[in-house]
């Protein structure tokens, strides 16, 4: 019980806040490193677990069954969950997705902006570990063994001011990389109807479940993430002092 009392005084404990010059440079950096093909592929496989964490938290939350998920190495993912193939409850779930990280990335900046850098890895860790526990492919389990690890190494050994820079640089990189997959998505539907392709993106899923067409719920995705970097970034900037 000790253990869990350190802990918990630990988690709520503020961090030391670096400046916000150094909130800005790591948001630029996290920003060149999105634009970067290499290291957004690399960087992507995070993202996808994010976003896949999304689409299981919202089918448990509407009823379904979730049966797994699998993260592929072209930084795609699929979440298959059990229940009623249309309806409010699957758009939910197939939606979730894209925000996910943004969602995620917002209340990793509500802790960071009130100096909690610790609560934000400990919440990443959270949720990493419930989606080990789902998965169900070998590639997949590499690379969320891999996430959690870094985490760890971070969260249990770093010093204080290295978990704070690492605490922000993820959540600008959740932030900033939402809207960014939002963009690939729509980039990888247009090659594909140009191939003569079925669109099995989630835009096209969802326009599969409403009547709205699939280029207006890339639309609706990419103003969601936008909006949600706009209030996460601003709260981020705004908490921190001046050097």
């Amino acid at each position: 019980m000790s253990g869990l009392a350190d802990l918990w005084t630990q988690v709520t404990t503020p961090q030391p806040a670096p400046d916000r010059l150094t909130v800005a440079v790591v948001a630029l950096v996290v920003l060149v490193a999105l634009t970067v093909p290499g290291v957004w592929h690399l960087l992507r496989h995070g993202l996808t677990i994010v976003h896949e964490a999304a689409h299981a938290a919202v089918a448990v939350l509407v009823g379904r069954r979730l049966s797994g998920i699998r993260v592929h190495s072209d930084t795609s993912g699929l979440t298959v969950s059990r229940g009623r193939p249309r309806g409010p409850g699957m758009v939910a779930t197939v939606a979730a997705g894209y925000p996910g990280p943004a969602v995620l990335g917002l209340a990793a900046a509500w802790l960071l902006s009130r100096g909690y850098a610790l609560a934000v890895l400990w919440l990443l860790l959270v949720v990493v570990v419930l989606v080990l526990l789902q998965i169900r492919n070998w590639y997949g389990l590499w690379a969320v063994l891999v996430s959690g690890a870094v985490l760890v190494v971070v969260t249990v050994w770093a010093p204080a001011q290295v978990q704070t820079v690492v605490a922000a640089g993820l959540t600008w990189f959740l932030l900033l990389g939402a809207p960014r997959a939002v963009l690939e998505m729509q980039s990888q539907r247009r090659r594909v109807r140009r191939g003569g392709g079925r669109d099995q993106s989630d835009a096209g899923l969802l326009a599969g479940l409403t009547h709205l067409p699939a280029a207006a719920w890339v639309g609706l995705l990419l103003v969601l993430c936008v909006a949600l970097l706009g209030i996460g970034g601003a709260w981020l900037l705004a908490a921190w002092p001046t050097p």
